[in-house]
């Protein structure tokens, strides 16, 4: 029988460490110290619960059998999160890669994975260092071996923000989309032609800017991926965008698709031994993650100098989809 896996991403909105953590370097202390004021282990743990509580919904009620994040500060909040899953997905074995990233803010990409299903060998994780002035996250990629001993590639994205505007701040994002594509084709080099490879975070661009068309190399259509020379990606959350009420992200009450999945071509055909399963894609807004008004964005935790709503989850909604392993 065919495995089927359910994938998601996740910005989780700023899921620091308390504030005088023992955990948190002298430099990065000095840095957002002054954000973090309040920012307890209750409130933490606060944060932890509830989006725990999300993320045991995704599935059905099963769990993501991988689950990528971003705006992490540690191993240790992630551990957290895995520890707050264990009462309601008692089933699950989940572990956790994590890349202790240079940003300025001190916010990471992590994964995580249940080692039933997924194995990340050590040498096989890297972190690609997006080149830039200002430290940002890197990309996270991992090559992970599937239970049915297949390789799988998949790169974990929070790219440059749109800080400063969206156009002034396009560059960096740019080049985030440039090396995206180069490491790409180096799987491809190192562990054949036919690797499948998933791409999914918060690109802070929607599919059809430049940085994901030009530079990522992400087109709407399958097939000009399945035959493309050059390494494409097969952007699947193009399908998300027709209703004008849907995002991932609100800016100003509007909606923008930030967050997004990416597959190359090995994950593209009916008959590739590991492929997604495009119909699936979708955002997660859960009952009660959302705002009932005119403008159903998500209800953000707040922190790092924003209001504090302890009812609520993270500025982002959460996105899934499945991918389908053959026997």
């Amino acid at each position: 029988m065919p495995s089927t896996y359910y994938v998601a991403w996740w910005n989780v909105e700023n899921l620091f460490d308390e504030e005088h953590s023992p955990r948190r370097s002298e430099k990065l202390g000095r840095a957002i110290g002054g954000d973090l004021a309040g920012w307890t282990p209750a409130r933490r743990d606060r944060k932890v619960a509830q989006l725990a509580s999300v993320v045991a919904q995704m599935n059905r009620g099963g769990g993501p059998d991988l689950l990528g994040v971003c705006e992490v500060e540690n191993r240790f909040v992630l551990e957290l999160l895995v520890g707050a899953l264990e009462g309601p997905l008692p089933a699950r074995r989940y572990d956790i890669v994590h890349a202790d990233t240079e940003d300025a803010r001190g916010i990471d990409v992590a994964f995580i994975y249940d080692k039933q299903l997924f194995e990340p060998l050590p040498d096989e994780v890297f972190f690609h260092v997006v080149m830039r002035r200002n430290a940002t996250r890197e990309l996270v990629q991992v090559n992970f071996t599937t239970h049915r001993d297949r390789t799988w590639s998949v790169f974990g994205n929070h790219w440059p923000s749109r800080s400063g505007g969206q156009f002034e701040s396009a560059g960096y994002r740019h080049i985030a989309g440039e090396t995206l594509g180069y490491f790409h084709e180096r799987v491809l080099e190192v562990h054949g032609a036919a690797t499948p490879a998933l791409a999914m975070g918060d690109f802070n661009d929607e599919p059809f800017d430049s940085s994901m068309v030009l530079h990522a190399l992400s087109t709407r259509q399958r097939q000009r991926v399945v035959e493309a020379r050059t390494p494409r990606f097969w952007n699947l959350t193009w399908s998300v965008i027709g209703d004008p009420a849907d995002g991932t992200f609100y800016f100003n009450n509007e909606p923008n698709v930030l967050d997004q999945f990416l597959v190359n071509k090995n994950m593209a055909t009916v008959s590739s031994p590991i492929r997604a399963n495009a119909e699936s894609v979708q955002i997660l807004r859960f009952p009660g993650t959302f705002s009932t008004g005119k403008y159903p964005r998500p209800k953000p935790f707040g922190g790092m100098g924003k209001p504090v709503d302890e009812d609520g989850f993270s500025d982002h909604f959460p996105i899934g989809m499945e991918v389908i392993e053959a026997d």
